[in-house]
């Protein structure tokens, strides 16, 4: 049996997706890299992954859809030999979900961090409202003759 959430609500629907990404970020509990979350400003933050012994060349930053997925592979020379190991060289995933309108603006590392600046790009201060034309008959029939044939028109107010 599945525990219910607030999506489950016969009122939100769409949101499936939304709630597949939420319960993939729940489940994920490996802690390494430690990282930052930081507020730079207005609308601006800033991803900070403590990635010790990692060059730039082995760190990638991917967006997929609304994720944003930090990387990093380092191999180990293989002559090296420790008497103490305590630096990871393992390979890591970080994965970030960014809301709609936030985009990565740039990434670099300095002093032993990956640091990745996010913004949002055109924060919408007013709520738009869209009137929808409704029709009878089903879809793709008007309600009107001579009307155009385009039942979805929209308009913004």
């Amino acid at each position: 049996m599945t525990r219910p959430t607030w999506l489950d609500s016969p009122f939100l629907l769409g949101f499936e997706r939304m709630q597949e990404i939420a319960e993939r970020a729940a489940r994920a509990t490996d802690g390494f890299p430690p990282y930052n979350i930081e507020h730079l400003g207005e609308g601006q933050i800033r991803i900070t992954l403590a990635v010790a012994g990692f060059r730039s060349e082995d760190l990638s930053a991917v967006m997929r859809g609304a994720q944003l997925i930090l990387r990093g592979d380092r191999s180990e020379p293989e002559d090296a030999s420790y008497i103490h190991r305590g630096i990871a060289a393992r390979r890591f995933q970080r994965t970030f979900v960014l809301a709609d309108g936030w985009e990565v603006e740039d990434a670099f590392v300095k002093d032993g961090l990956l640091h990745v600046d996010v913004r949002r790009e055109d924060p919408e201060t007013a709520e738009r409202v869209v009137s929808i034309r409704v029709d009878r008959g089903g879809p793709g029939r008007s309600n009107q003759e001579g009307a155009s044939e385009d039942a979805k028109d929209r308009t913004l107010e």
